[in-house]
């Protein structure tokens, strides 16, 4: 399912560091699948393969400060590694972006260099 060669975008066009991101893969030349996951979240497959691959938990890749977080009380620290998936496979807005994949390595583009190590 997941290709070593294939280079994927977790992309959300309204994101300057997201476009950014996106500009530097197409910069280098290099084959890529965009899949704005607003429109297309990813499956509980695919997060729970970037989770691995980025060595995180579900709440390091939330995005704490959205109003979503607060209103469904995400805080809690109580709450389970299944309920935050389920809460981001729900809420795709909460998961941080841009997220760069290729096959078993991961970078979340937080500044946009920091995928440059993954890339083909």
């Amino acid at each position: 399912m997941f290709s070593a060669a294939k280079v994927i975008i977790y992309h959300n066009p309204r994101c300057s560091k997201s476009r950014a991101t996106l500009d530097l893969i197409r910069s280098r030349g290099i084959e890529h699948q965009v899949i704005d996951y607003l429109k297309t979240p990813p499956s509980q497959q695919e997060l729970e393969h970037i989770l691995e691959c980025l060595a995180m938990e579900p709440r390091d890749l939330m995005r704490t400060h959205e109003p979503e977080y607060r209103e469904a009380a995400l805080d809690d620290q109580g709450l389970g590694r299944e309920t935050l998936i389920l809460a981001m496979l729900q809420r795709p807005r909460l998961i941080e972006r841009p997220i760069v994949v290729v096959g078993d390595k991961a970078a979340i583009g937080r500044p946009p260099e920091n995928v440059l190590g993954i890339l083909p």
